[in-house]
């Protein structure tokens, strides 16, 4: 996991990552100054060392001398371009354009005129200048798209028309080496502010289009079966659940990832951190799913199988509760009230997946992270409504008028088939991430709890484990690093 944190625990922004000879580079903002555009490098896409920053606002004067905002990097040939947002002091960096830099290597950059110094907004399509009802004009966050030998800018814009709640859109811009053609939006929802950090791929025979949401700080998705077609949205569109912002993606080998980063507790003032990417599938229908990054095998140091793993204890000694140990299958149920059927792990980083059956109503999930008083993690799976979520709960001794902690941190929907399902739990330092049926469904940073209990929790329900397998993960890599170091990197 990455931060880039110094002073304040929020300073990393809106991301990009490219893929180049084997080496993931993160290029990022930093908040809240917005004054430089950070790069960090990687050999795995999960642990990142810091290296030279890339770019700095401009001189006084100069049409970006106020911030610097969101950007893409891309190869072009045997350069690289980067296309970056940029804020300008004496209108007081109301107004967003698009610039260019180039660069040989990926750590020193130029900026150039490309096709102009700058493109700024215009009103046939997008709010501009004399059209500004905000009295702030969102032209921001571009994304290069290449679409049948041509090459398009997408951005973050803002139709010229309509409620101005609504008026968020994903824009097209044409480019080339002489002219900047403004084209209609892309996506135009109809729903939302804005669509921040917009990026285009093609998957599976349909082009999709990710935009962060404000409103909710979700990742939302819309599908179109030709790039310049009809874009839609399934009755779920969340690609990424609440507190993951500024999706991009990049393509690894066969394999398609999306990085972004997250807010903790969903609040932009608290720690921000770059979690470790996801893979992007779809089903049948053209739905987009989150899949396990696949380099989380790789790093698997030793394997336990459920014969093997500690015997389960009752927390509570709930007197109708009872676990039995069946041939390699864990059956635990609860008549009445809570029971938490606890293991000590054998890692704090680690994989634990296997195969839940569920008998009859009540209560139930997992459990991890969980201390002496029962504080922890609690995952709840509804099987009637295809809810999971993820709980912050337990004891709060900061506040005795108060002194319970009964947070949810996440939530997501999933496909209720049957009443038998696979679970993939990770926990890695303060990245927790569960997939259900191979598709995951929480991911996100959280620093509430860490102690050793794990396992599962019944209320009024009984419940069956088998096929259970907990793997072992290295501990994270500290962030900072010497600079010979990452000079071996690159």
């Amino acid at each position: 996991m990455y931060s880039g944190s110094g002073y304040s625990e929020f300073e990393i922004g809106d991301v990009t990552v490219l893929m180049h000879k084997g080496i993931y580079h993160l290029f990022h903002l930093i908040i809240p100054n917005h004054d430089y555009i950070a790069h960090a490098v990687s050999r795995d896409g999960i642990s990142w060392k810091r290296t030279k920053n890339a770019m700095f606002v401009g001189n006084p004067g100069e049409w970006d001398d106020d911030m610097l905002w969101t950007m893409d990097v891309c190869e072009d040939g045997d350069a690289f371009t980067m296309y970056y947002t940029g804020l300008q002091r004496k209108d007081r960096g109301k107004i967003s354009r698009i610039g260019f830099a180039q660069s040989n290597n990926l750590l020193d950059w130029k900026k150039i005129s490309k096709p102009a110094l700058f493109i700024e907004p215009q009103g046939t399509y997008y709010e501009d200048a004399k059209n500004n009802p905000r009295h702030w004009l969102s032209f921001r966050d571009p994304y290069r798209f290449d679409y049948n030998g041509e090459t398009y800018l997408l951005v973050c814009a803002r139709v010229s028309e309509g409620p101005l709640s609504r008026r968020g859109c994903v824009g097209v811009i044409k480019i080339t080496e002489i002219s900047a053609e403004f084209l209609p939006p892309l996506v135009y929802p109809m729903a939302f502010d804005d669509i921040e950090c917009p990026c285009a791929f093609q998957l599976n025979g349909k082009y999709y289009v990710l935009g962060s949401i404000r409103e909710d700080i979700k990742v939302r998705y819309w599908f179109a079966q030709e790039f310049f077609g009809e874009y839609h949205a399934f009755h779920y569109n969340v690609a990424l659940p609440n507190g993951n912002y500024a999706a991009r993606v990049v393509e690894d080998g066969e394999h398609l990832l999306v990085f972004n980063f997250f807010y903790t507790q969903g609040r932009v003032d608290l720690l921000r951190v770059l979690p470790p990417p996801k893979q992007l599938d779809t089903d049948e229908k053209g739905r987009l799913l989150l899949k396990s990054f696949y380099k989380w095998e790789l790093m698997v140091t030793d394997t336990i199988v459920q014969k093997d793993m500690p015997e389960l204890k009752l927390f509570f000694k709930n007197k109708t509760a009872s676990c039995e140990h069946d041939d390699g299958k864990w059956i635990c149920g609860s008549r009445s009230g809570y029971e938490v059927f606890y293991f000590d792990r054998p890692s704090s980083s680690f994989i634990w997946e296997g195969q839940i059956n569920v008998e009859g109503m009540g209560k139930l999930g997992l459990v991890s992270d969980v201390d002496n008083d029962g504080s922890g993690y609690y995952f709840s799976f509804d099987v009637n409504n295809g809810v999971v979520r993820i709980r912050a709960w337990g004891y709060n001794p900061a506040n005795d008028r108060q002194d319970f902690i009964f947070n949810d941190i996440q939530t997501n929907v999933f496909s209720v088939k049957q009443t038998s399902f696979k679970f993939r739990l990770i926990r890695y330092g303060n990245y927790i991430e569960l997939a259900i049926d191979d598709v995951v469904k929480l991911t996100l940073m959280d620093y509430t709890y860490s102690e050793s209990k794990m396992g599962l929790y019944s209320s009024s329900s009984v419940i069956s484990l088998e096929q259970s397998v907990f793997k072992i993960l290295p501990d994270p890599e500290e962030e900072y690093a010497d600079p010979t170091e990452i000079q071996k990197l690159l």
